[in-house]
């Protein structure tokens, strides 16, 4: 997966104004799952043909409305949205997600796997 961006030089929007709205709408879409680990500022901003510290603002912004976290020097992800119960179950229906397609299930199988599993743990 890659982290498919467009700035345009010409846009109404600052550069790092219409990097954290796509950033964010891809979140939003589903298309950057949480714990998705996102370019390093400096190999972002170097794709991008931008100044780092424009990057570092576009971050900044998405780490401050939630959409991103960064851990250290580990680096910057897409974060779980909500408490601590949601993001451990996002993290759990990931891990699920990626363990269900290593065994070679389709999506569709993989989602009656879970709604079985649901139905039982809540009977």
């Amino acid at each position: 997966m890659t982290l498919r961006i467009v700035i345009d030089p010409e846009g109404a929007d600052a550069p790092y104004e219409q990097l954290r709205t796509q950033v964010a709408e891809r979140v939003r879409e589903g298309e950057l799952p949480v714990g998705y680990k996102l370019p390093t500022v400096r190999g972002l901003a170097a794709d991008l043909g931008l100044a780092a510290n424009t990057v570092a603002k576009a971050y900044r912004a998405l780490e401050t409305d939630g959409v991103i976290e960064t851990r250290g020097r580990n680096g910057t992800f897409v974060a779980a949205a909500g408490d601590a119960a949601a993001r451990e179950v996002a993290e759990a229906a990931r891990a699920f997600a990626l363990r269900a397609r290593r065994l070679g299930l389709t999506p569709s199988e993989a989602r009656d796997a879970l709604d079985a599993a649901l139905r039982a743990a809540y009977a």
